[in-house]
């Protein structure tokens, strides 16, 4: 699942119109870029759910606000047509920030001097259910429950870690956390279903830990739909003492989940646990085939990525010599994590297309040399790194470096910067088909 970054910008109190689709009901009304929208049906909108939940009436009465005036539209709609409006910011009331202080959170291991929305510590369950944003449920309020009752949102995704109450609130740094179970069972009694995520520290959560949280999980099944599990990721920045998963760790816990996984499939219908890529490529163990991972369903989360990437080879090995790129040199940039994945994919690609590729793994000083994964590339280590190398006709970025709009690096490099720092094209792909369309 892709997820998306709040603004820090001061947030109205009511949703303000960026797009206003041509040919749409609010284009026939009138309403216009720049309007606020105050309510639909008496009810005061307080985020793009609102919107779209309190708009799917056949009758609407829309009030909204130009230079402070208030208008006020009534119609009756169609159901197969939607409003058509399109806003600035998903909430409208601001973000809900985190109250918690894990002592892994990525946020708090960031270097200074960065943009300012890096560094805000979101914790709200309405970007779960928009965007597929892990949250801690922490927060929720009794309105919140009352809105979730209404409205069911699902599926939400819920950062557990650890589903022992005192060993959670220990992880979270909060000693109000609630019991992450019942609040579960809550959600499932509403109607709601949830993918959970395990983010693994070893010698906190691991272990006999780890096992009571999988359990206690799948026990919950269907209402919880997915647990991955994830190693934790720690920066040169870190200073709390934590430690990543080791290759011989990661390894273990491959062999650990494997009948368990087996045994939920037998009475499930599905493995249910899924371990990230990073844990497989760590050991240096075979993924597992596209049916292990279901309807992956936490791609976003880096579970089965890289399976979707080898099976996506295997599916235009034949057909790949039909197309002739526009370029017949090109560097592909990764992390150092699936460097070798994409040594051993990357070459034949090219081989089969008439195109030269060079797989150029960079290091990441930015961050430290642990952290090997592509989508906490930079910009800088990018360009000091191709410094040293013959690019050819185009260099090619990974996708996941870049934020949610596409527009720029986590050290605020955009494609163009460093396409004329290099002096080369540069583009971006995700997946091997946009790599062979450049």
């Amino acid at each position: 699942m892709t997820a998306m970054a709040p603004s820090l910008a001061p947030q109205p109190s009511y949703g303000t119109v960026s797009v206003v689709q041509p040919g749409s009901i609010a284009e026939e009304l009138g309403i216009q870029p720049g309007d606020q929208v105050v309510s639909i049906n008496g009810h005061v909108l307080r985020d793009t759910i609102d919107y779209r939940f309190y708009a799917a009436e056949e009758r609407l009465k829309i009030v909204t606000l130009r230079a402070s005036k208030e208008r006020v539209y009534e119609v009756r709609r169609d159901y197969e047509r939607d409003l058509g409006l399109e806003f600035t910011e998903p909430t409208f009331d601001g973000i809900r920030r985190c109250q918690c202080r894990c002592s892994f959170c990525f946020v708090q291991q960031m270097p200074p001097g960065l943009r300012r929305t890096l560094y805000i510590r979101d914790d709200d369950y309405r970007y779960s259910f928009l965007f597929g944003n892990f949250v801690t449920l922490t927060n929720l309020t009794r309105e919140d429950w009352i809105r979730l009752e209404e409205q069911r949102l699902s599926p939400l995704y819920v950062s557990v870690h650890a589903t022992d109450v005192a060993l959670r609130r220990q992880i979270l740094g909060n000693p109000t956390v609630p019991d992450i179970m019942a609040q579960l069972r809550g959600l499932g009694n509403l109607g709601i279903t949830v993918h959970t995520q395990i983010v693994l520290v070893p010698g906190l959560n691991d272990e006999a830990a780890l096992t009571k949280s999988v359990s206690d999980l799948a026990s919950l099944f269907p209402i919880v739909q997915s647990i991955a599990i994830v190693p934790v990721g720690l920066t040169r920045y870190h200073r709390r003492g934590l430690r990543s998963l080791t290759p011989s760790e990661a390894g273990d816990l491959i062999h650990r989940m494997q009948p368990r996984q087996a045994r939920y499939r037998r009475r499930r219908g599905a493995n249910l646990v899924y371990l990230s890529d990073e844990i497989y490529l760590l050991a240096g163990h075979p993924l597992p085939p596209a049916e292990a991972y279901d309807d992956f369903p936490q791609l976003e989360n880096g579970v089965g990525l890289t399976r979707q990437l080898l099976d996506e080879w295997e599916g235009i090995r034949e057909t790949a010599q039909a197309i002739r790129p526009g370029y017949r040199k090109a560097t592909l940039v990764c992390g150092t994590l699936i460097a070798p994945i994409l040594q051993s994919v990357i070459p034949p690609l090219g081989d089969a297309v008439g195109v030269h590729f060079e797989v150029v793994p960079v290091s990441n000083r930015f961050f430290g040399s642990s952290v090997t994964v592509s989508g906490l590339l930079v910009g800088e280590d990018v360009i000091s790194a191709l410094r040293r190398h013959e690019l050819g006709d185009l260099v090619v970025l990974p996708r996941a470096m870049f934020d949610a709009a596409g527009e720029c690096t986590l050290d605020d490099w955009t494609l163009g910067d460093i396409s004329r720092e290099l002096g080369v094209r540069t583009a971006v792909a995700g997946t091997l088909e946009e790599l062979l369309h450049l």
